[in-house]
């Protein structure tokens, strides 16, 4: 008899490690975009980062509540996942840069900005995500209520 082996853990499947990779290189243009149309001027708000994030925690709100309504996840679902949530999205959003520009705006004496811009993101990133959410589970419905039997 033939033993049954597990299928490759997640974490270790090179075909989805590539799709993290090729999602994390296409968000992480789309933010570079995204600098390029709101340069940062020196002490100033740092639009460009604000808005990634803002948008993204929208997006990946969206996203996870969107797929998560089609019940378990299939190879198809784990795949778009990967590649749009933790690779796209995971490259467009950028807590470094975050962290760098509180920093840069104390070190510049700017305290009122960096409290007010670091404390809006995480505010304004926790609303957004939420209101994802809502956007994920109404886009996910049809004129009848949910696709599947998840209970919504």
């Amino acid at each position: 008899m033939v033993p049954v082996t597990s299928p490759r853990p997640p974490h270790r499947d090179l075909r989805l490690l590539g799709l993290v990779a090729v999602g994390g290189a296409v968000g992480s243009c789309l933010r570079y975009a995204v600098s390029l149309a709101l340069p940062a001027e020196p002490g100033g708000w740092p639009w460009a980062t604000f808005a990634v994030n803002v948008v993204g925690a929208f997006a990946l709100g969206w996203l996870l509540e969107a797929l998560a309504v089609h019940g378990r996840e299939t190879d198809r679902l784990r795949r778009l996942r990967l590649f749009g949530g933790t690779g796209v999205l995971g490259g467009f959003t950028t807590y470094s840069s975050l962290a760098l520009d509180v920093e840069t705006l104390l070190s510049g004496g700017q305290w009122h900005t960096a409290l007010a811009y670091g404390g809006a993101t995480l505010l304004l990133g926790l609303v957004a995500a939420l209101l994802g959410v809502l956007a994920g589970l109404r886009t996910s419905r049809g004129p009848r209520g949910p696709r599947t039997g998840r209970g919504r």
